[in-house]
């Protein structure tokens, strides 16, 4: 068995000198493994074990060597040599790769165990990594969700955040504030002289607006930040027998659903993910809604009704025209709610169904619609045994969910603690764009503006300096990273 982590706590500056740590980077059982070693030890520890390495190889070089204990010969690796500060971590780090055999890892691992290195905490290298000044916070918190991205979109997030896209923003705009703040703190080193005054009043309420203007826009691309993250739910609802289960199965290109011409044969939701333009989707089949005294089956009906409170886009899925009820029933249902409503079967019945409320001279409408009093609804007609219509399906399920378009430069916030510092910040400035309104104190304004810069500071790790709250933030990295 691989050696465990151990649970000390976590170098922080000014704590002395680091201990010098390893763990496993890649998963086990390939091919090949990369173990990483970084501390102020990491190149004598390595040499203990491996020929050739020595505290004066030169860095930025790989070089092939045996794996030894005395005159036993582990295995043959190559390793990569790294010294500080121009490493992952700022600190002398050494990469071995040696064949992926968990025996050899095992064996490699506890050699370095024994020869001084100590099992590293989950996310303790990129936690070095900021330490040591090698990226900021939000970059640090990157990592992480580059190593979890799972599509395009949030590949995209994630290089752009490490890439310092949201570091970028925000020291703007904290510079702008710290301007003002210098200025406010100058009239207080004054306060003898009452008319003094340093900062223009006009100037500051107007940058306070422009700054809350630009907070307010990150805080609110965290709920489509979020849907990238966590894949955007999408509920099949409808009568039984209208072919549901056999759309999800079309969607998701492969027989995930049971289809049967039996009513009542899903009983529960079923869900699965497909990747949409390259933003995660997640689909939940549900149990077909109708008048029933079969209690498992009530219970399943019970679920499609929470399935529906939780996603972003109902597809309600139908074969023959509703009942002005039932469409108010939906409608109520899924208010503030993206619904598609999906006329199934047209293979076998190719007049377009119309709707209780639709008019002849409607207007063209998309295929989807935010629910709202006097909404018109067009129905887009499939097949989902033949996939007709399938295509714009999946088009029309891209553009109700009302993405923007991601680009390098785009800043979206993903994380929840920034999304939290930036809520704060806001309430902040809120408050002096209200004080300046009333004529609040110099010593007031000020106070409110160190506020906000330190709440903004806490995102890129300015403000963060306890072992506790970084440990809570990099303890669901991986071992290894």
């Amino acid at each position: 068995m691989i050696p465990h982590a151990t649970q000390s706590p976590l170098p922080l500056e000014g704590s002395g000198e680091a201990s010098t740590i390893c763990a496993l980077a890649t998963a086990p059982g390939g091919a090949l493994g990369i173990i990483r070693i970084s501390g102020p030890q990491a190149l004598s520890i390595c040499g203990s074990i491996c020929r050739g390495i020595t505290p004066e190889t030169s860095p930025n070089t790989v070089h092939f060597t045996r794996i030894t204990n005395g005159t036993e010969v582990i295995d043959e690796c190559m390793v990569s040599v790294f010294k500080a500060p121009h490493s992952y971590t700022g600190e002398d780090s050494v990469e071995i790769s040696c064949h992926g055999s968990r025996y050899v890892l095992n064996r490699v691992l506890s050699l370095l165990v024994e020869h001084g290195c100590r099992m590293a905490n989950p996310g303790e290298y990129t936690q070095r990594a900021y330490l040591n000044g090698k990226m900021d916070l939000s970059q640090a918190e990157a990592v992480a969700d580059l190593i979890a991205s799972t599509n395009r979109a949030t590949h995209r997030l994630a290089i752009s955040q490490l890439r310092g896209g949201i570091s970028t923003e925000l020291s703007h705009l904290r510079e702008q504030l710290l301007k003002l703040t210098s200025l406010l703190e100058l009239e207080l080193d004054f306060s003898d002289h009452e008319d003094l005054e340093f900062a223009d009043r006009t100037e500051l309420q107007s940058l306070a607006q422009t700054i809350d203007l630009h907070i307010t826009r990150l805080a609110n691309s965290f709920e489509a930040g979020q849907a990238m993250k966590q894949g955007i739910p999408v509920a099949i609802i409808g009568k039984t027998n209208v072919g549901k289960s056999t759309l999800l199965n079309r969607l998701l290109h492969e027989e995930r659903a049971i289809v049967s011409d039996i009513h009542g044969t899903t009983r529960d939701t079923i869900e699965d993910t497909i990747d949409l333009q390259g933003v995660t989707f997640r689909f939940i089949d549900t149990a077909g809604i109708r008048q029933t005294t079969d209690q498992v089956e009530l219970i399943g009906i019970s679920r499609t009704y929470a399935a529906i409170e939780k996603a972003r886009i109902v597809l309600w899925v139908i074969d023959a025209e509703p009942t002005l009820e039932e469409l108010n029933d939906i409608k109520e249902r899924c208010g503030g709610k993206s619904l598609i409503i999906i006329q199934n079967k047209i293979d076998k019945q190719s007049d377009v169904i119309s709707l209780p409320e639709e008019t002849n001279n409607s207007p063209v409408l998309p295929h989807y619609s935010k629910m709202g009093k006097d909404t018109c609804y067009h129905i887009l007609p499939i097949s989902a045994k033949s996939g007709q219509g399938i295509e714009a399906l999946e088009q029309s399920i891209f553009q109700a969910v009302h993405l923007p378009t991601i680009t390098d430069s785009d800043i979206i916030i993903t994380n929840a603690r920034h999304y939290d510092a930036l809520q704060r910040a806001h309430a902040h400035l809120t408050r002096i764009i209200d004080g300046l309104h009333t004529h609040l104190s110099s010593d007031l304004l000020a106070e409110d503006l160190r506020l906000t810069l330190d709440t903004l500071a806490e995102i890129t790790g300015g403000q963060i300096t306890t072992n506790e709250i970084l440990g809570n933030i990099f303890k669901n990295f991986c071992v290894g990273k």
